[in-house]
């Protein structure tokens, strides 16, 4: 019988005045794919998808590593959506043969009197159906525990957010406005005729 999993986590970051609105940053999803996680856990499988390889989990005596395919895309209006495609257990068939994990979230940009903010949530949820040990658990004592591990999952998955999200956005501000103090000046170069 499966046992469900459920956490969500809310998100809200001051976004500081730059010279570039933030709304231009968030039309690039892979960026938020970066700040979400580390690049060398991450693989980009097409312009909206990725592959993101969880850091190990330890459930009771069980360890796992997902592997997730996530879309991450970005809508008009500056919203960043993601939702999880599938997901695998490496090394343990067992359990990847009876998990399910779904992921939902979004990010936009709320303009307030006092500035920018970015609210966000996710929800993340799982089904899996353990094995033999662990059917003899009491059903309150699994699911504390797993809905506790989905929650540590979801903040420190905040946690980064919050620590890179702005970092990179100064970061591509910066670069983006070079990239236009250098087309600019280019443009103002006198063409000198080779004889």
């Amino acid at each position: 019988m499966a046992t469900r999993f459920t956490a969500s986590q809310s998100v809200e970051i001051a976004v500081p005045e730059q010279p570039i609105h933030i709304q231009h940053y968030l039309r690039q999803p892979q960026r938020l794919v970066k700040a979400l996680a580390d690049n060398t856990r991450t693989q980009q499988l097409s312009e909206e998808v990725f592959r993101l390889k969880m850091r190990p989990l330890s459930f009771m005596s069980l360890s796992i590593q997902p592997t997730v395919d996530m879309r991450v895309w970005a809508e008009s209006n500056g919203i960043i959506y993601l939702r999880s495609l599938g997901c695998e257990i490496l090394g343990f068939e067992y359990i990847n043969q009876r998990f399910a994990l779904n992921l939902k979230g979004h990010l936009s940009p709320k303009e307030f009197s006092t500035g920018t903010r970015l609210q966000g949530r996710a929800d993340l949820e799982v089904l899996v159906d353990l094995p033999p040990p662990f059917s003899f658990t009491p059903k309150p004592i699994l699911e504390a525990t797993g809905n506790g591990l989905l929650k540590s999952v979801l903040l420190s998955v905040k946690q980064r957010l919050l620590n890179q999200l702005l970092a990179d956005y100064r970061y591509w501000v910066i670069s983006q406005t070079k990239d236009r103090e250098l087309d600019s000046d280019s443009t103002e170069l006198p063409i000198l005729n080779a004889e």
